[in-house]
């Protein structure tokens, strides 16, 4: 039996891997300052996240940016799974230090305290992101393999979303690697960038096996639906429940690669438990990419209640165009195989939505504040 710190562990990746993780016989601390962004105003009362967890593991409410709250969570663990982080991708374009403190900072604490006193760990494994590419792996038709830099707003501004090579060149989408040019072009992006290289290049010297996962967009039942930040299967159904009507940013051929959080969750025990994931960075995805107008009306297919959608021609700083993953080193080294495709994960999404309470519609307030700061256009 192994003692594990999960960071940020009453969330939604970390509650659904602490229960997966105690069925397995493994001793459960959570780390987890219960934000009321995810959890709500009353999270020790209401948050169902936190309500799966509570009895069943050493809960400490603290924050990653306390040297304290990290001495105490340390002692007597063996592998570190650090999920705790700020996660919004738009709201990071504002709330600079806030991302930079929780995220680059919190991390920054916990190495330090590994490297200067006496510890147990053995494997620490960090949630990295999809968004650390960028805009993805793409084939010009004469250079071949490219990596095109962030969209101009300009371009955007007339309608024209599509990635494009800097000669104008337009461009055939591809699986990203885990070989691909690093380029984040949001806050969070570069910050998850800064959290993994600090992990991967750390742990070796002070004889900590690193893992890095590289999740893209997780979702599944447990996920915040109250959060209009971050999530868009969950924003769009809060929309819908409330008979409000989907406004699509761009054109609605943007897309992303939609992940079943149980494949996270095994994907992740993979990385604890193979010694052939210790020093290695991973995809983790279905290597399907699903367009964002499709994601909309398979909602409003599967809610059975009609709201208009319309494709706004909007958009925010700092998304992406494309991108998915390629699996092949992921299924090579670790033996993982997505089991959940998006029809399936959909329906079962779904299904849990309907049996949770109606959370009122944040998102245009959430738009409100980019576009009083530039980043909505």
């Amino acid at each position: 039996m192994k003692n594990i710190l999960i960071t940020g562990g009453a969330g939604f990746i970390g509650s659904s891997l602490a229960i997966k993780l105690i069925e397995k016989g493994y001793k459960i601390t959570i780390l987890d300052n219960l934000s009321t962004q995810i959890h709500g105003e009353d999270p020790e009362t209401t948050s169902p996240l936190y309500n799966k967890i509570k009895d069943k593991v050493n809960f400490i409410k603290g924050t990653v940016t306390s040297r304290e709250d990290w001495e105490q969570a340390l002692k007597g663990q063996h592998v570190i799974v650090h999920l705790a982080a700020e996660t919004g991708t738009g709201q990071s374009m504002y709330c600079i230090e806030k991302y930079t403190e929780v995220n680059i900072q919190g991390t920054a604490i916990m190495l330090d305290l590994l490297a200067n006193n006496e510890n147990n760990i053995e494997k620490i494994v960090i949630a990295s992101s999809r968004s650390i590419y960028g805009e993805g792996r793409y084939r010009h038709p004469e250079l071949g393999i490219v990596y095109p830099s962030h969209r101009k707003e300009n371009d955007m501004l007339n309608g024209d979303f599509e990635v494009k090579y800097k000669d104008g060149q337009n461009l055939e989408l591809l699986a990203t690697d885990e070989d691909s040019k690093i380029h984040p072009s949001s806050v969070y992006g570069i910050t998850k960038q800064n959290q993994e290289q600090m992990i991967m290049t750390v742990c070796p010297t002070i004889g900590i096996a690193p893992v890095a996962f590289r999740y893209q967009n997780v979702y599944g039942p447990g996920q915040s639906l109250s959060n209009p930040y971050t999530g868009i299967l969950s924003i769009f159904s809060t929309q819908i429940r409330n008979g409000n009507g989907i406004k699509i940013f761009e054109d609605g051929k943007e897309t992303r690669d939609f992940v079943y959080i149980d494949d996270v969750v095994n994907a992740t025990i993979l990385g604890i438990e193979k010694e052939e994931a210790n020093g290695e960075v991973f995809n983790v995805g279905t290597g399907v990419p699903v367009d964002v107008s499709t994601v909309a009306n398979t909602l409003i297919s599967s809610y059975n209640i009609e709201v208009p959608v319309t494709i706004t021609g909007n958009f925010r700083l700092g998304d992406i165009r494309h991108n998915f993953a390629d699996l092949s080193k992921i299924k090579s080294k670790l033996g993982f195989e997505p089991t959940v495709y998006f029809e399936e994960g959909i329906k079962n999404f779904s299904n849990w939505v309907l049996q949770q309470e109606i959370q009122e519609d944040k998102l245009s307030d959430s738009l409100a504040e980019m576009k009083a700061k530039g980043l909505y256009k």
